[in-house]
């Protein structure tokens, strides 16, 4: 070894033979290097590849053609772009008019002599072999040259006459059809053949049919039309073909017309910023992530990277430094050789070599493989097709310098140790005497208390949650240099233990070298573990606290607003089959215009009702006047005070019926828990119960306004003045005191509301149970439900639902898994340094048990010193992110006061420890991985000579 690349050559060949001697350590740290490679490969690599180039997305969106034109509906004003056409706004100052709105003339548009191909969506409601199925009906000549790519043809062909249609698959699996099979409509008498099946290659997961232009959407619309339901809601776009493509300046002359172009030469080749009006208007600039931005999820992400290398390190150093002691006789021929410490470096250095590449090369491989072959798994799990498989050859290199690199970081610290080791102790198996380092641990204390200091200053002084999240993982680093320091404080208890755990103790302090970073490995994955599951559990515990009921616990509520109530009665039916319900509350809704008309629809003959509040009961906040904002003419002393008004209390749960108005009986009541007779004796006698008296005037009545037209109520609003309409007055009974009647704000029952000359609609039902529904009963009812193809709003109410309860667990498992790896490697590695005590041990008459609890004590001394000090290190930080939470919160609820945003309450932020997690980090972890070691160790040995020391 005269020269550095024979001396390398022979330290890897060496490094070769010894990892393919020791197969299971060898694999057990490729599997710590080579596992989170193959995860970032197949990440990078399904990244890629889900990214489509401007080719393939317009090819995906305009198929072949040159542009498609969109009708924003802003009445043909003309308005400004970008180049993709997903930004525009229309040209000129809105403040002070009423927004544009109308459809444009897109045939002027269209320049002279374009290929036009229309492209039509709407929905409907088709049958199934399950019931109806909400779907998206394409009207769209599929098999034209200028549509190729927009839909990719699986199976028999598009369609070609009137009554025929394709179908995604995803369609086809969810309705249970193929092809081949007739297709209906509700509410059309016609049927289509299905003659071809076709996916949609950017959105996989979409129930969509595809006809001819005008052979769907027309008849279906006339004929929901003529039973008085609402329609397609179709809107169209034109594919344009233009002898030498869709320019800027044509996208601009479009603009003038009032319509948005997506073009592929303008998408392709982009006009400079400076050429796009769009981004001269003010309030509109390209948007572009900030350098700031960039360089903090830069920061992130090497902080995230770093500190699992970190972990890596921590986990796989132990592993060399056990083949570095059982090689340790090799070592010593080295250097009896002629070979110095630079040559045992390079040795232990070349093994950390090794096992780095083949980890690069095994996990990049497995990356690429295991992505090619989960392709299809993959895409459908996103939903749409990959552009092609993309691999950049540079990232996957970088990717895979990471193992190499770590596998060399991770062997320094043994390297470094082995090299100190005399050749005589060496050839003799002597430890030697080792000290420890002075300089990390002050460090180490260093690092911590400046780390302590600056997550403070962050959950103090600002709303940075980097700031905190920097800190703390600062002061982690601290610590885990402070390890070593630490390990030796534990020591102190042994005094007081039996044999075989005085001995474990022992032996950890004593090699304290092996025994840090294992016990900092396991601090590492606790300290994270615990700081996640502390402030989940925080989170979890303030949503609990400020989780609204919509109903009384275990009630059920069951609305649908369409169709005129058509299939209410259908649903109310099948909640009350398939549910364990009691008490069925009917309740109804007004209606104004036409019947089939939604809630808060403005078609044609649809128009609404208003609740109408007097004025000394409205929030002075809430009172506007045109364009003024009420708030401006207070200080914010009289905001904070006008927050505490009774006026200006909003309901803390939100009901979708305008003004909270419901059409029902005393049976509501019931199932509201409403215990108040005067409420029941009120709908008897017709009277209108109210439970909320800001709508009573001082005449004891409540006024309900009819507005049939909207347009025209809509400009009186902006205008400070009363919507026209008819008010309807009906005496009223408040209840008495502040009953929770869950967002309902007045009940009059079926029989009132006709004597006030209101029309009503069936809106749905409430339901009382007698217990909570099964998970079985309510997958029953789902299936029922969707086979009126209705857009059902179904509550059960079962109280606040933890969703971190998976979290937490999987935590706990990752954390014990960690724990276990690292007191296991830190185990085999005391057995591999403690031959000589063993034996020393057997010689003396020491029991075969002996050797068993010793493993499994030193295992569980690593594991219990890991997961105090990671317990303790991992609530500081989640302590410190959840100040900040509430130093944020209140800084919010100020301003909402200040500004008189309405009755808000405190915040709260509650801090939470998850002692069950705790307890199981800290018992059953620790005792596991004792037990298992002493499982694992063999008890019986073969007696040998001690060596000498």
């Amino acid at each position: 070894m005269k020269n550095w690349f024979h001396s390398w050559r022979a330290a890897v060949r060496i490094a070769r033979r010894d990892a393919w001697r020791f197969k299971g350590r060898s694999f057990l740290v490729l599997a710590m290097i080579a596992l989170p490679i193959l995860g970032v490969s197949a990440f990078d690599l399904t990244v890629r590849s889900s990214q489509l180039s401007t080719t393939e997305s317009l090819s995906r969106d305009i198929g072949r053609a040159d542009a498609r034109i969109t009708d924003p509906s802003f009445a043909g004003e003309p308005l400004n772009q970008d180049p993709t056409g997903d930004q525009y706004a229309p040209v000129g100052d809105f403040e002070n008019k009423p927004w544009p709105d109308g459809p444009a003339n897109i045939e002027k548009a269209i320049p002279a002599g374009s290929t036009v191909l229309e492209d039509t969506v709407g929905s409907g409601k088709l049958h199934t072999t399950h019931g109806l199925l909400h779907t998206e009906i394409r009207e769209l000549k599929a098999s034209d040259p200028m549509a190729r790519g927009i839909m990719r043809l699986l199976d028999g062909r598009f369609p070609e006459r009137g009554g025929e249609v394709a179908a995604t698959t995803h369609f086809l699996e969810s309705s249970g059809l193929r092809v081949g099979s007739k297709l209906t409509a509700r509410g059309l008498d016609a049927d289509y053949r299905i003659v071809g099946a076709y996916e949609l290659p950017s959105s996989l997961d979409t129930d969509q049919v595809n006809a001819l232009p005008g052979a769907f959407l027309a008849p279906l619309d006339k004929a929901l039309k003529a039973d008085d339901l609402p329609g397609t809601s179709p809107t169209t776009t034109q594919l344009i073909s233009v002898p030498g493509g869709f320019t800027w300046n044509m996208v601009r002359e479009a603009n003038a017309k009032g319509v948005i172009v997506t073009s592929r030469a303008v998408q392709l080749n982009p006009p400079a910023d400076s050429d796009i009006p769009l981004y001269q208007q003010e309030g509109w600039e390209k948007y572009e992530e900030s350098t700031a931005a960039k360089t903090a999820a830069m920061a992130a992400l090497g902080t995230v990277v770093g500190l699992a290398m970190l972990e890596i390190c921590l986990l796989a150093g132990p592993a060399f430094a056990v083949g570095a002691r059982r090689s340790r006789r090799q070592l010593g021929l080295v250097g009896a050789n002629g070979g110095d410490r630079r040559h045992i470096r390079a040795i232990v250095l070349a093994g950390g070599l090794v096992i780095g590449v083949a980890s690069a090369v095994i996990g990049t491989a497995l990356g690429v493989a295991l992505t090619f072959a989960l392709r299809p798994v993959l895409e459908d799990y996103m939903g749409q097709r990959f552009g092609g498989f993309e691999i950049r050859p540079l990232e996957l290199i970088g990717i895979a310098a990471l193992a190499v690199v770590t596998g060399l970081l991770a062997a320094i610290v043994p390297a470094v140790t082995a090299s100190r080791q005399t050749v005589l102790a060496s050839l003799t198996g002597r430890r030697g005497v080792r000290k420890s380092s002075r300089v990390l641990p002050i460090l180490g204390l260093i690092a911590f208390v400046l780390g302590a200091a600056i997550a403070l200053y962050g959950s103090t002084m600002t709303e940075q949650f980097a700031i905190v999240a920097g800190g703390s993982a600062l002061a982690e680093l601290g610590v885990v240099a402070l390890t070593p320091a630490l390990v030796g404080l534990f020591g102190r208890i042994g005094r007081w233990m039996p044999l075989s755990p005085r001995l474990a103790l022992r032996d950890a302090v004593r090699n304290r070298g092996r025994t840090a970073p294992a016990v900092a490995a396991v601090l590492a994955a606790v300290a994270g573990t615990v700081a996640v599951a502390t402030y989940a559990a925080s989170i979890d515990a303030q949503g609990r606290a400020g989780y609204t009921p919509q109903l009384p616990h275990g009630a059920v509520s069951a609305m649908l607003d369409e169709g005129g109530g058509r299939d209410v009665p259908t649903v109310r039916t099948a909640v009350q089959k398939n549910l364990p319900t009691e008490i069925r509350a009917d309740v109804d809704r007004i209606s104004v215009g036409r019947p089939g008309c939604s809630m808060y629809s403005s078609g044609e003959g649809c128009g609404r009702y208003e609740v109408v509040v007097p004025k000394a009961n409205q929030c002075p906040l809430w009172m506007t006047s045109g364009t003024e904002d009420p708030t401006e003419k207070f200080s914010k002393a009289e905001r904070r005070k006008l927050t505490k008004d009774w006026r200006c209390k909003e309901n803390e749960v939100y009901l979708s019926v305008e003004g909270g108005v419901l059409i029902g009986d005393a049976k509501l009541l019931a199932v509201l828990r409403i215990k108040d007779a005067g409420a029941e004796k009120a709908l008897a006698d017709g009277r209108i119960v109210s439970f909320d008296k800001r709508n009573i005037d001082t005449n004891g009545k409540i006024g309900i306004r009819l507005v049939t037209d909207i347009e025209a109520a809509d400009a009186a609003i902006e205008k400070g003045k009363d919507s026209p309409g008819v008010v309807k007055s009906l005496t009223a009974h408040q209840v008495a005191g502040s009953p929770n009647a869950y967002g309902v704000s007045m009940i009059l029952t079926p029989d009132t509301a006709k004597a006030a000359g209101f029309s009503t609609v069936p809106l749905g039902a409430y339901y009382s149970t007698g217990a909570m529904p099964s998970d079985a009963q309510k997958q029953k009812l789902d299936g029922e439900l969707a086979k009126t193809g209705s857009d059902v709003k179904l509550h059960i109410e079962g109280g606040y639902t933890s969703e971190n309860n998976i979290v937490l667990l999987a935590l706990t498992v990752f954390a014990g898994l960690i724990t276990i790896g690292a007191a296991g490697i830190a185990t085999g590695l005391a057995q591999a340094d403690a031959e000589a005590d063993l034996k020393t041990l057997a010689a003396v008459g020491a029991p075969a048990r002996v050797r068993r609890t010793l493993s499994g004590f030193q295992c569980g001394v690593v594991a219990v010193m890991g997961v105090v000090l990671g317990s303790v290190a991992g609530v500081l930080p989640a302590i410190g992110l959840r100040l900040t939470d509430r130093r944020g919160q209140w800084k919010w609820y100020q301003q909402a006061l200040d500004e008189g945003w309405g009755a808000v309450s405190p915040p709260n932020a509650p801090i939470v420890i998850p002692w069950g997690t705790l307890a199981a980090l800290l018992i059953a972890v620790p005792l596991g991985a004792a037990i298992l070691a002493a499982l694992v160790t063999r008890s019986h040995r073969v007696l040998g000579r001690r060596a000498a020391t």
